[in-house]
């Protein structure tokens, strides 16, 4: 009875211990993600320069100037696929976005860098965001459910949907 408790205690901690360390990880290479995305070739990809005019709207998505001074993203017609990075509660979240005619088609979590919060890459989760929109006010037109537990992960994934849809946005609208 002692040796069975000791055997059940020691495999708790040791799933206790490792659970955090398996939701880290690569869960899709970006190439792969838009091998997918753009299965008839992958376009060349393209810049968005984060200039005057673009800089403060992102600033406000993100709620923090952005860390970089340009964003690749690749496109084919009305077609859009963005790889972002955003900070969930302390290391970045790598996350595919696909924006169709001003709507988002897909996002999916490529690398989870994070501890806690790593159910932000399921389904369950992402298919949230199907069909979302940017409203005037750089919100998504429809509320996305949160997590318990994964708040600060959940709030990443908006953020890059809300970046990627008004880039999208401001991008076609210069062509």
């Amino acid at each position: 009875m002692y040796r069975c408790r000791y055997s059940m205690a020691i495999l708790i901690a040791v799933l206790t211990i490792t659970n955090p360390a398996l939701a880290r990880g690569t869960y899709q290479q970006p190439e792969v993600f838009l091998q997918e995305t753009f299965p008839e070739g992958i376009p060349k990809p393209e810049v968005v320069w984060l200039t005057k005019s673009i800089r403060p709207a992102v600033e406000e998505i993100l709620a923090h100037k952005p860390a970089v001074l340009r964003i690749r993203y690749w496109r084919k017609q009305d077609r859009t696929a963005w790889i972002l990075e955003e900070i969930g509660k302390e290391k970045p979240i790598t996350t595919g976005v696909v924006i169709n005619k001003g709507i988002v088609e897909r996002i999916k979590v490529l690398v989870f860098r994070e501890s806690r919060g790593w159910e932000v890459r399921h389904n369950f989760f992402t298919d949230q965001f199907m069909g979302a929109a940017l409203k005037d006010n750089h919100y998504l037109n429809k509320s996305i459910d949160g997590i318990s537990g994964a708040t600060l992960s959940v709030r990443a994934l908006e953020k890059q949907a809300r970046v990627a849809l008004f880039l999208h946005n401001t991008e076609l609208s210069d062509l």
